[in-house]
């Protein structure tokens, strides 16, 4: 009994910091929240202005994470809602609705009287309710200068049969938060954790919400044993069953003034209702202890449901924190929680079948054809060394070799390692690029994945890219948009742009992506836009140069090399290389 009671004062402690720092985060909050309220109300005027809905094709959208791409229940669509993107400078928020189909390759942009705000790290489920229906509760809208954060606590639908949105005001709803997790389980939405943020002060949650989709009415969960620890970002899956599976995330604790640690979960839980019928309202909380290969601890990674009573986990970002930075070494690998066996098991690419058999015969009538006549050899070329001196970042003179064979250098190899090493080639070939913060959405056990961002040193590349991927037979990524180079944009901190209008930062709506498109289309062939100074000339170089140079800096320096070094030699490299050029 003396351990009972201690582990529940030490609870209704916990409870109590908790309720304190909630209100401390309350007060703060509200004068920064006031001030975006004001900038938020005018977008919204804006978007009151849209009287009829407009849909038409359209380019694919312009970079962003921190989205949500849906499937609709009934037609071979995906639906794309809001995101964020920021160039170095300024940081864009969304509201726009795009559609994707899946038959044609095509999107369109569909223009609806009276959306949401413009917001990301929000969270969306889809219902098949007449016709199908998309639910959107929180997210976060964030100041131009990304210093000032307003957390939602709406809760809004769109009809998608009728292509309208509506705002449902309930009371007894979860408090404003971003980084959530929300699922349609049965007939209710369940929300879980997320994260409030002011400039001084954050907090991190871990209660449980459920609102009924028949009585349109919220309820807070107290469910019986231990739950997981407050945070963000996690997995959260649905059993056939009705219950709840959650799995890893992301929290910061303040360790004294000014110094907070983050902190990355790797547990998982079971949220499941106790009894039948009148009892389904009592929830209890279990630890789960899967078997398998679990995935690496990371942040920012996406999830989805797929076939045969699996989710997934792909990419995310492991941070190194050092004295005065952040290195983040990004992924692009899947995870598959099988839910009735508890395993975990790492995703692995087969190759495509037809492609290996046409290579096994190709090389059988090679040989059978060697066999029968003699074959004239060229006279042996040797190999070609490549020898350049760069002075990094930190002062360390680097010696970079590159070494091309020739062409009778070549090996005689098995077939087996010939196989491997053509797999291998055909899997670089044709893969997402490591990310974090991408959009998942699975349709016909077919698993898409949309934009995203990763870092190089202290560039920010947000993507725009479509790749699929068939869940089933997991033989090849396929490319349906691919990236533009164009849409990189990346532009230094600067004094002075810090008192432009506020408006032009925040507002990110459709002037900028016609202006950018009308851009794109004068533009010829490499030919660059005349506005575009030196200095920016240079920053695209190393964008289209660097990952060549991480690649060949890692292939010398070993693949356990730090990633902050390989970084600064391949940021040395394109620089030198960009200096030979002009």
């Amino acid at each position: 009994m003396g351990k009972k009671g201690k582990r529940e004062k030490k609870g209704k402690g916990a409870e109590k910091t908790a309720a304190k720092m909630e209100k401390k985060v309350s007060r703060r909050a509200k004068k920064e929240e006031e001030d975006l309220e004001a900038l938020i109300a005018e977008f919204q005027n804006l978007d009151a202005k849209k009287t009829q809905v407009i849909e038409s094709s359209c380019p694919p959208p312009s970079p962003r994470l921190n989205g949500s791409l849906s499937a609709h229940p009934e037609k071979d669509e995906l639906i794309l809602f809001g995101g964020e993107y920021f160039n170095g400078q300024k940081t864009y928020l969304y509201n726009e609705l795009y559609v994707y189909n899946i038959r044609k390759n095509s999107w369109s942009k569909v223009e609806i009287p009276n959306p949401p705000p413009r917001r990301c790290a929000h969270q969306a489920a889809v219902v098949p309710t007449a016709g199908g229906q998309l639910w959107v509760f929180g997210g976060e809208f964030a100041s131009p200068n990304g210093e000032q954060f307003y957390h939602y606590k709406d809760l809004w639908v769109l009809h998608l049969a009728t292509k309208t949105w509506e705002q449902i005001k309930a009371s007894g709803g979860p408090s404003g938060r971003s980084g959530h997790r929300m699922v349609a389980c049965k007939r209710q939405l369940i929300i879980f954790g997320g994260f409030h943020e002011s400039t001084r002060d954050y907090i991190y949650y871990n209660d449980v919400y459920a609102f009924n989709l028949d009585s349109f009415t919220w309820s807070k969960l107290a469910p019986s044993g231990i739950g997981p620890a407050p945070r963000s970002g996690c997995q959260m899956a649905t059993t056939p069953e009705g219950s709840i599976i959650i799995y890893g995330g992301y929290c910061k604790q303040r360790i004294k003034k000014d110094v907070d640690k983050g902190t990355l979960h790797t547990d998982m839980f079971l949220l499941k209702t106790e009894g039948a019928g009148k009892e389904e309202d009592k929830w209890a909380w279990s630890r789960l202890n899967p078997s398998g290969v679990k995935p690496t601890p990371r942040s920012g990674f996406s999830v989805a449901i797929g076939p045969n009573n699996r989710s997934l986990l792909f990419g995310g970002v492991h941070d190194e924190e050092e004295e005065e930075s952040i290195e983040g070494d990004f992924f692009n690998d899947i995870y598959f929680y099988d839910i009735g066996k508890n395993r975990w098991f790492p995703g692995q690419l087969k190759g495509p079948k037809s492609e290996k058999k046409k290579r096994r015969r190709g090389r059988q009538a090679e040989a059978e054809s060697a066999g029968d006549e003699e074959i004239e050899k060229q006279p042996p070329q040797g190999p070609v060394e490549i020898v350049k001196e760069v002075v990094a970042e930190d002062g360390t003179v680097m010696t970079i070799k590159q070494v091309i064979s020739g062409p009778a250098e070549e090996k005689e190899r098995s077939e087996s390692e010939e196989e491997e090493e053509e797999d291998r080639a055909l899997g670089q070939q044709v893969e997402p690029c490591p990310r974090s913060n991408a959009m998942l959405a699975v349709k016909h056990g077919v698993l898409y994945v949309y934009g995203g961002m990763f870092e190089v040193g202290d560039r920010q590349f947000t993507l725009s890219d479509l790749y699929s991927i068939d869940l089933h037979k997991m033989e090849e990524w396929k490319v349906l948009v691919d990236m533009d180079p164009k849409a990189q944009e990346w532009l230094e901190e600067s004094e002075s742009d810090e008192e432009d209008d506020d408006m032009e930062g925040a507002e990110g709506g459709e002037e900028e992506e016609e202006s950018s498109e009308e851009e794109s289309e004068d533009e010829g062939g490499d030919e660059q836009h005349p506005s575009v100074q030196p200095d920016e000339k240079h920053a695209d170089y190393l964008s289209r140069t660097e990952q060549y140079w991480i690649k060949l800096a890692r292939s010398n320096m070993g693949l356990d090399a730090k990633e902050k070094k390989v970084v600064k030699v391949a940021h040395a490299m394109a620089k030198a290389f960009y200096e030979d050029s002009v």
